[in-house]
């Protein structure tokens, strides 16, 4: 939880926020409460059945179907992760898991190219966020819900290391993962690259970097967000153009990341109103 001396539609496109889940077995009336998609059987039909999927936890040790169900999952671009049996069993609250439970997400992601349409639709410069590696679900929830206020055009985050667009996120976001774009890309540095070409200024959050109160943000800014405990990535930080930081006056060196995320972005959003 770290952050900082380490750094530490109306928009198109908008998404629903429909959520497909069940138990012990899957129908189409579970998938609309949200939860967890339990068992081989209820996840391999609603891998049939087109539900949502943002994520697959399969067992580690496990065989039999769990191979066609990994396969299944590749092929419509679901992460999957190989976990231990008891991370299954805890997940399941003791039902039987058969080593598989699936997670539904709760807004479908778009691409850089979607985000990047936003701004354009919108005739301002674009205000992007990229979270590098926000593994907790809180932090990426209140970032989200941040980001939307903000008026930012969307957030990117990376499939691997990262929370998803679960449940918690979109409690945590009160809603605004509803509304804001999110994008989920294989590689960031890549992501950046993609940025850069339509113009974008790269701006990372890293305690080296200069007092942010003193860098213009009204440009087209993609700003960059570490990670709880580690910051942001080293290949991160070399595509970056500038890296800012937050002055630490206390006996505390580093803050919440999403509390971080906010500052950042209500300085953009500051300069931005007065330069209008």
């Amino acid at each position: 939880m770290a952050y900082n001396n380490k750094f530490s539609q109306k928009p198109s496109p908008r998404r629903k926020a429909e959520q497909s889940h069940g138990e012990s077995a899957y129908t189409g009336a579970e998938d609309e409460s949200g939860g967890l998609i339990i068992g081989r059987n209820p996840v391999i039909e609603a891998l049939k059945s087109g539900v949502r999927i943002d994520t697959l936890y399969v067992a580690s040790e496990g065989g039999g179907s769990l191979g066609l169900i990994c396969r299944m999952a590749a092929e419509k671009g679901v992460v999957v992760k190989q976990v231990s049996d008891a991370k299954l069993d805890g997940m399941s609250g003791g039902a039987s898991h058969q080593g598989v439970i699936a997670s539904g997400g709760c807004a479908e992601y778009v691409s850089v190219e979607d985000i990047l349409a936003v701004s354009a639709e919108k005739g301002a410069s674009p205000f992007i966020i990229i979270c590098d590696e926000i593994e907790d679900p809180h932090n990426l929830g209140a970032i989200i819900r941040t980001a939307e206020a903000a008026g930012a055009d969307g957030i990117i985050i990376p499939k691997r290391r990262s929370a998803s667009l679960n449940q918690t996120v979109y409690k945590t976001s009160a809603g605004a993962a509803s509304w804001l774009p999110v994008a989920r890309v294989p590689n960031i540095p890549a992501a950046i690259d993609k940025l850069k070409e339509n113009g974008l200024w790269i701006y990372g959050t890293d305690a080296s970097g200069e007092d942010y109160t003193g860098t213009d943000l009204t440009g087209p800014t993609a700003l960059v967000i570490g990670s709880e405990g580690f910051g942001i990535g080293k290949l991160v930080r070399e595509k970056c153009d500038f890296l800012v930081r937050l002055p630490m006056n206390g006996k505390i060196t580093s803050l919440n990341a999403s509390v971080a995320a906010g500052i950042f972005m209500y300085e953009a959003v500051r300069q931005r109103s007065l330069k209008k």
